[in-house]
């Protein structure tokens, strides 16, 4: 069984810096924001900077981008909305010139206006972003973590969402912390069990490419999107021991820490807490 392990990667300094980065930490895969995440602008690609990343990047199993945090593609805001779909468009764009894998979305918001019509938003823009453009990228929906007004909190909308856009290039990134923030017991053996027979029934675990390695600092079906190091938060040691038992999920599949830190050095932290585990395993 292959384990591929990797984190986000700041890209101060220019985005070939990540991958160097994450090089040097050893990872196979990793993550970007392929621009200031807290914004809307999303200033062209130049060449040089698109050849060293390509350059810098060449030899990694897997490398995705993640979307800023401002598009909401569940808003009813016309304005919020048009803007996220752009911004969608955007960054496809830019996956295709930096050769990326996955560009990864949190699901969004329906604001109070209902889930339904939160999940037809979602829909309708994922369609409309994937059909502006052809790529080998795929857009992966995100797991969100149970809050208030969330859409995709639950895998039946994810799957709903999935099978109505009707493409080959969607899929899931499967975020630890945030399923068990929404109430999907990770932590335990049973629980653990339980989520992936949901996650198989209602979208099939051949669609989830890509998982999030995050630990929790909030309880069970908190509702709280508060990602914490491995080990130290509610799904703890034990829990990721199961999950490193767990072949059908997560065999092939790249791990991408989120988990915070102050400077990129301390993911190896949490890359020796997975090592160990590993190594009982075996």
């Amino acid at each position: 069984m292959k384990i591929i392990i990797g984190a986000h990667m700041p890209i101060t300094g220019g985005l070939s810096k990540s991958a160097e980065r994450a090089k040097e930490l050893g990872f196979e895969a990793f993550q970007i924001f392929t621009r200031n995440p807290r914004g809307w602008n999303y200033p062209a690609l130049r060449e040089d900077e698109v050849k060293n990343f390509l350059d810098a990047s060449a030899g990694f199993y897997s490398i995705n981008s993640h979307m800023p945090y401002l598009p909401n593609l569940a808003s009813p805001k016309d304005d919020i909305y048009e803007k996220s779909i752009q911004s969608l468009v955007e960054e496809l764009k830019r996956a295709k010139k930096l050769q990326l894998k996955y560009v990864v979305v949190h699901v969004g918001s329906h604001l109070g206006v209902g889930l339904e019509k939160g999940k037809t938003r979602v829909i309708n823009a994922v369609k409309k972003a994937i059909n502006s453009i052809s790529c080998d990228c795929y857009v992966l929906l995100e797991n969100m973590a149970g809050q208030k007004n969330s859409v995709g909190s639950r895998f039946e909308d994810i799957g709903e969402i999935i099978s109505n856009i009707g493409s080959d290039r969607v899929g899931v990134c499967f975020d630890t912390c945030h399923a068990f923030a929404a109430g999907y017991d990770i932590a335990t053996q049973k629980g653990l069990e339980k989520t992936i027979s949901e996650l198989d029934k209602h979208i099939g675990l051949k669609k989830v490419l890509l998982i999030h390695l995050n630990d929790s600092k909030g309880g069970l079906g908190s509702g709280s999107d508060r990602h914490e190091r491995i080990g130290k938060g509610f799904i703890g040691i034990k829990g990721f021991k199961n999950l490193f038992k767990e072949k059908r999920l997560i065999e092939d599949r790249p791990m991408i820490f989120e988990t915070p830190v102050n400077d990129y050095h301390e993911y190896l932290e949490d890359y020796k807490v997975v090592q160990s585990i590993l190594n009982a395993r075996d």
